[in-house]
């Protein structure tokens, strides 16, 4: 008789797997851009996560997991006296970054925030410089942690090209988890065959589901989930540094494989080698703590402002000309639970400025939204409607706009202008306008967290790119932290 069986034949890794070892192992980056690129991201990241700290629901996710637990040469968290192992520091980071929504943001097919893998990168730089200083060794310095941004932003950024993981209903956080995993496996020291490895455990780990970050059930979860991935990312890599084996054709094995299971059955596609072409294009949220697909949304709000700010009563109705990405995510009607739920209502962020000529994070928040019933008036006026154009050039590599429009009419028969902004203030084709902004977002959200003299101090350090590069990182995070 016959019998069914499985032909147990290890396979040779998955080719993805060896493009991003082979690129994190091997290849250098010779981007001055790149790196230039990156310092500004740095600056900007650690000022988001700084300026974080004035929110309770974020800061009570901090700290060790055990109370009173102390780690020798332990990883510090900018902004507080935590000294924490990696992979708590690591989820610790990533929690602040990406908490208010305000660092910087990749949109292609998928979407995401490649700043995120910085909890991973940062915590693991500081932990092994400490521990190779008390050792009497040579730390890390602050190009390292460049140049592993670098790579964590290309692995995710390209990946998010032409593959659409919100489309099948799974998180871009899961590209967080395998940069990072790829990136620190290397700063332990690992070899390529040791990044398979580290890379083939973040994609066996499947992935989180989208619904944290949709009505009706968004909340407060879309704001740590980063740095939840990236702190995965850390544990899978000092795991994988023991000696654990890697799972070679995770994506590809039949029926148990990440394709089959998760991705209908569908292969990646990867049109474009391994380089720096995302941190040289990456966006910056400079001027609003909003999800993206609003940036430019919000900035016609602000313009719109003078204009309005008498007639609100007055107002028949809002269009806003918009593109598929951000119907598809961000607008939303009905009653907005939490903070984590307005930030990503498109309506919302496009009502406040309306009213109050910015966006702050603190608009987000339950005493604002309750005390001002505005809002959702406008919210109710509001119309939304789809520009082909905006659609199709918000995925074409030479352009990614995402652009909006707005227009309002009154009751009386007379409307503005409709008011339109095609590339955010954050945008590559924008740099020589946002650069100064970025600085400055950055000088303030240091005064946030420190006296006037140490936030002076590390701005300076920050300007200085060949300062900045040779610096080492426990240095470095030395000025970050509060006694």
């Amino acid at each position: 008789m016959r019998r069914n069986v499985e032909l147990n034949q290890r396979p040779q890794p998955d080719a993805l797997l060896v493009n991003i070892a082979d690129y994190v192992a091997n290849t250098g980056i010779d981007s001055a851009e790149a790196y230039h690129t990156a310092r500004y991201c740095l600056m900007d990241t650690l000022g988001c996560g700084l300026l974080a700290l004035r929110f309770p629901e974020c800061t009570k996710h901090l700290g060790p997991t055990v109370p009173g637990t102390m780690v020798l040469n332990g990883a510090r968290v900018p902004g507080t006296s935590h000294e924490l192992d990696p992979i708590t520091a690591a989820f610790n980071i990533g929690c602040l970054i990406r908490w208010l929504d305000f660092n910087d943001t990749w949109l292609a097919a998928e979407w995401g925030h490649p700043s995120d893998n910085l909890g991973g990168i940062l915590a693991m730089a500081d932990y092994l410089s400490r521990v190779a200083v008390s050792q009497g060794k040579a730390p890390l310095t602050m190009r390292d942690v460049l140049t592993a941004m670098i790579k964590a932003h290309e692995i995710q950024g390209v990946l998010a090209l032409e593959n659409s993981y919100n489309r099948v209903g799974l998180d871009h956080v899961l590209l967080v988890r395998v940069a990072s995993a790829a990136v620190v496996t290397r700063m332990l020291g690992g070899n390529r065959d040791q990044i398979i490895d580290a890379v083939s455990q973040a994609w066996v780990d499947g992935c989180a589901l989208r619904t944290y970050r949709h009505a009706p059930n968004a909340g407060f979860r879309k704001s740590w989930a980063a740095g939840d991935a990236t702190s995965r990312g850390v544990r899978l890599a000092m795991i994988t540094m023991k000696g654990e084996m890697g799972l070679p054709s995770v994506l590809t094995a039949p029926q148990w494989g990440y394709y089959d299971v998760l991705f209908n059955g569908k292969p990646f596609k990867l049109n474009q080698e391994f380089g720096s072409y995302v941190m040289e294009n990456v966006l910056f949220k400079i001027a609003f703590p909003a999800e993206f697909h609003a940036q430019t949304a919000v900035e016609c709000a602000v313009i719109l402002h003078d204009q309005v700010k008498d007639r609100l009563d007055d107002i028949a109705r809002i269009t806003v000309t918009t593109h598929e990405s951000a119907i598809r995510i961000i607008s939303k009607s009905g009653e907005l639970a939490n903070p984590a739920d307005r930030d990503h209502c498109l309506q919302y962020m496009i009502a406040v400025p309306l009213i109050y000529g910015d966006l702050l994070a603190e608009h987000y928040e339950d005493d604002f939204h309750r005390g001002d019933s505005r809002i959702d008036v406008l919210r109710s006026k509001m119309e939304i409607i789809e520009d082909k154009r905006y659609s199709a050039e918000y995925l074409e590599s030479d352009k990614r706009s995402i652009a909006n429009a707005i227009q309002i009419f009154f009751n009386d028969g007379t409307c503005t202008e409709q008011v339109s902004v095609e590339y955010p203030i954050g945008h590559r084709r924008r740099r020589e306008e946002g650069i100064p902004l970025l600085e400055r977002k950055f000088k303030r959200h240091l005064l946030t967290r420190f006296p006037p003299g140490q936030s002076e101090k590390i701005f300076a350090l920050c300007r200085d790119q060949a300062r900045l590069e040779a610096t080492p990182v426990n240095e470095f995070m030395a000025l970050l932290t509060i006694n």
